[in-house]
């Protein structure tokens, strides 16, 4: 498949070729949609928004649970050559407005899940009620009549596919326009991975995040069966798991770590998996070898960013012994370090490890750039010496003598304390070695003696009793000068997005909002 197609005229070949094979299934629900019925309802709902007035590059908003009826309107828009943006129910009511008014949203699909989030006034978009119950249009009376077909739309590769808002750890919704082209590069890729006719992809992550999209996207494409959780949890994931009969599934590191806790886990038949993906968050050694050593099936970790810009892959079932790492560059992607300046960093001679630097990548799957943001999209881009556009990842990471990318940390995550460069992630490491220690976040807080110095938030084990204090004095200990903590607290759990990435703006509000301890010395042992 190395021709440029789209991807709903792949799912209406599929509806051709094989009409009753499943497509769409709700777990927990007996909504369900063969391939013949999704082209049908996909070309009825492109024939709705031409109706309204849409043309292709126009833009719909959607904001409600994973669903058959969720999926099948952002494939129809697709149709249509109109571009989903699908939006977060976590978001709050003031992100929300903003994301609509930038996206420029004519029409917004909502289900429950939406509930305190409708804008209001004139220029609001019009409300359609995917579940027929709130407020807005019901999704059945606004849906063309039955045979209703839609004006044919050319679709180019540079066209916009769709909008995903990312506001990172930031707070400040961003935009990100991804192409027909992009998508279409994962769905070749996925082709490799046993995405087909046979496939049954079982997904526990929200529709809004590309993390889904890069699995629902050549799952669809190669014709297989979607299985949507609508929300997740542990042990219904294995139940649906193990009934779907699922071949593949993409879960971030933090829904993995829950399924293999469950202490039902190794009675669930799980044979029928061919692989598991992972992506969007750091992805910890130890638990890509319990998944390896206990869950059927390859595990593959991609490492990229929802921008694009290029992927590092990680086949762990391949290299047990790089399960440090995040894989090498795609055959497609041009994988680079700069430094902190802004230039290229040369990679040493005989197979030696690179020095660590700033990773950019470039590849076929590329934003186009942040919807109506060009400075920040200007500061996302990096050009070599030739001109040649590469996106900036904002990690921080080195070669090693093999060409597999380590993580260091975020860059703006690194503490600079007393002149020096302390990365988060050599902290947390270290403390989750600690058998009281369950999970660690640590940030940098302002001092005024240092600039800046390290704390930690940390997740007991369960049944642990150790005092915060002995924690932290077992830590510095072992710990050089520099790295040494000035605090430790306790945490119920640490705050997450959706896709399991720790919201470490969040942790510092929390902590320069209740300072007990003073950031001004470093602690001692």
């Amino acid at each position: 498949m190395s021709t440029f197609r789209t991807l709903p005229d792949l799912v209406r070949e599929h509806a051709q070729r094989r009409p009753t094979a499943a497509a769409l299934c709700d777990v927990g629900s007996v909504e369900a949609l063969d391939y013949a019925a999704l082209d049908a309802l996909m070309d009825r709902i492109a024939a709705s928004l031409q109706r309204d007035g849409l043309k292709p590059g126009d833009v719909i908003a959607m904001c409600a649970a994973p669903s058959a009826r969720y999926a099948a309107v952002f494939l129809g828009a697709l149709r249509a050559g109109v571009v989903p943006a699908p939006l977060a129910p976590s978001s709050n009511a003031t992100s929300m407005a903003a994301m609509l008014k930038d996206a420029d949203a004519r029409l917004f699909f909502i289900d429950g899940a939406a509930d305190g989030l409708l804008p209001d006034g004139t220029d609001a978009p019009v409300c359609i009620a995917l579940d027929d119950a709130s407020p807005g249009q019901r999704f059945a009376d606004w849906l063309a009549p039955a045979g209703s077909q839609p004006k044919p739309v050319a679709i180019a590769p540079e066209d916009p596919f769709n909008i995903i808002y990312s506001s990172g750890t930031t707070g400040t919704p961003k935009g990100i326009v991804q192409s027909h082209g992009m998508r279409w590069a994962h769905i070749q890729r996925g082709v490799a991975y046993d995405y087909g006719a046979e496939s049954v992809t079982l997904l526990a992550t929200p529709l809004y995040s590309n993390t889904t999209l890069v699995s629902f996207v050549p799952a669809m494409g190669g014709g297989g069966c979607v299985w949507l959780m609508p929300k997740f949890d542990a042990f219904g994931y294995l139940q649906a798991a193990e009934r779907a009969r699922a071949t593949h599934t993409m879960l971030v590191p933090v829904q993995y770590q829950r399924i293999m806790a469950n202490p039902q886990f190794d009675s669930f038949d799980l044979s029928a998996f061919r692989f598991k993906f992972c992506t969007s968050a750091p992805f910890r050694a130890a638990l890509k070898a319990d998944v390896l050593a206990r869950w059927p099936g390859g595990l593959v970790e991609f490492y990229g960013m929802t921008e694009g810009g290029g992927t590092c892959i990680l086949e762990a079932h391949n290299f047990p012994d790089k399960l440090h790492t995040v894989g090498k560059p795609a055959a497609t992607s041009d994988i680079r370090l700069i430094d902190e300046e802004g230039r290229e960093l040369p990679l040493r001679e005989g197979g030696e490890a690179s020095v660590a630097g700033e990773v950019v990548g470039h590849s076929p799957g590329m934003m186009t750039g942040y919807r109506n943001q060009p400075e920040k999209t200007r500061e996302a881009e990096w050009f070599d010496a030739a001109g040649k556009r590469f996106i900036r990842t904002g990690d921080v990471g080195c070669f090693d003598a093999d060409g597999f990318l380590t993580l260091i940390d975020r860059r703006k995550d690194m503490i600079i304390s007393g002149g020096f460069n302390i990365y988060p992630s050599d902290i947390e490491t270290e403390l989750r070695s600690h058998p009281a220690v369950h999970d660690a976040a640590v940030i940098g807080v302002p001092s005024e003696q240092w600039g800046e110095t390290p704390v930690a938030y940390v997740v007991a084990q369960d049944g642990a009793a150790e005092a915060p204090s002995d924690v932290m004095a077992w830590y510095n200990a072992r710990a050089g000068k520099t790295q040494r903590l000035a605090d430790l607290r306790l945490l119920g759990e640490l705050p997450r997005s959706a896709i399991g990435k720790v919201l470490k703006r969040e942790l510092r509000d929390l902590y320069l909002a209740s300072p007990a301890t003073s950031p001004n010395s470093k602690a001692t042992s």
